[in-house]
């Protein structure tokens, strides 16, 4: 029984999901070593990603339970349907959190000074749809944490290539999340429920991702010279952007059918793959 409670749990929070920031991290983490971190450096790093992502995820199903009842969409997830109790939602996540504060402590001094900065923003997210339509910039910050982590577990400075993988991150999140909110417009609407598109609508929301994504793939060229990457990276940032054009050709105002392939499919490649090509740069 527990263990089909804890299946019911990762598949709440889409555990599967994590191929888009993990990739991000180790991008950075292989970018500061300037070649292969330790791998209890990989290990930590990883432990902290899985138990941030957790812990952020949980809480947004927590406190967005209510919200996801009433959403045709959202409605057969495991708190609105009574598969998990509160209670049980809860101990996940202090648990996620206290493996966030071990990987931590044991990378170094200043992942844990700046943790309480993580926590902060992962806990305000699922409120800020509640009255702003800015909702969308904070999951980017949250998400840029990732690789500004990644980089700070290896440095142990907070140094301008992290920042910028961060903000990378941050953009592209941005901009799918963007796509992603597209499936709810009505929902959101009518419900009070705040986001780019509700306020500005489907045409502005989906002009919008690109132009984040854009600004993601400029991020990422500004990373590639600024460290001194080489060919296979910009090969992986080639490809990057084959993949966000292909991710856009797939949803339009009148068609939300492809949303689900454009979000998950498409962005899942292009974080391993990005990783796979700046491997490959920084080994040959």
């Amino acid at each position: 029984m527990g263990l089909n409670r804890l299946k019911t749990f990762l598949e709440m929070i889409k555990v599967e999901h994590t191929v888009f920031a993990l990739p991000f991290a180790y991008i950075a983490a292989f970018v500061a070593a300037e070649g292969f971190p330790t791998a209890g450096q990989l290990f930590w790093i990883t432990m902290a990603m899985v138990g941030a992502r957790t812990a952020a995820m949980s809480l947004n199903r927590l406190i967005d339970r209510h919200i996801d009842a009433l959403n045709p969409r959202t409605s057969g997830r495991a708190l609105p349907k009574g598969l998990l109790t509160v209670k049980e939602v809860l101990i996940y996540t202090f648990l996620s959190f206290g493996l966030l504060y071990l990987a931590a402590s044991m990378l170094n001094p200043l992942c844990v000074k700046l943790m309480p900065i993580a926590v902060a923003v992962l806990t305000i997210y699922p409120y800020v749809k509640r009255w702003s339509w800015s909702c969308h910039l904070v999951l980017g910050m949250a998400d840029a944490l990732a690789p500004l982590g990644a980089w700070v577990a290896l440095t142990g400075s907070i140094d301008l290539p992290g920042v910028l993988l961060g903000l990378a991150m941050g953009f592209w999140v941005i901009g799918f999340d963007l796509i992603y909110a597209c499936q709810d417009y009505d929902f959101d609407r009518h419900h009070g429920i705040h986001s780019i598109p509700a306020r500005f609508g489907l045409s502005a929301a989906l002009g919008s991702a690109k132009i984040f994504h854009l600004v993601s793939v400029i991020v990422l060229a500004v990373v590639g010279v600024s460290t001194g990457l080489g060919l296979f990276y910009w090969l992986g940032l080639v490809l990057a952007t084959a993949l966000l054009v292909y991710e856009h050709s797939l949803v339009k105002p009148t068609d939300l059918s492809k949303i689900n392939i454009a979000f998950f499919n498409v962005n899942g490649y292009l974080s391993v793959s990005l990783l796979a090509f700046t491997i490959l740069d920084i080994v040959l």
